[in-house]
């Protein structure tokens, strides 16, 4: 995303003829764009992607049980609290 938002920032330079960027060749300007593509395909090449789904999925089921646990009156370990 990062380097989307470069390509971004450097398109609207190079078009708007602001500062050092207006005198840069277009490939230098539309490189970011590239490394947004190879890093997009590496991500989902290596499974990154997938690990970083899955472990927010994770932390929703842990904390929803985590919730659960509490409105039940109970610990994380499921016990009860001090039998009176």
């Amino acid at each position: 995303m990062y380097f989307v938002l470069i390509g971004v920032l450097l398109l609207v330079m190079k078009v708007a003829e602001f500062g050092a960027v207006a005198n840069w060749p277009w490939w230098g300007v539309l490189l970011p764009f590239g490394a947004a593509v190879l890093w997009w395909m590496w991500a989902d090449w290596s499974g990154f992607t997938k690990r970083r789904e899955m472990d927010k999925m994770d932390e929703r089921v842990k904390k929803r049980r985590e919730e659960n646990l509490a409105s039940l009156g109970m610990d994380a370990r499921g016990r009860r609290g001090k039998r009176r």
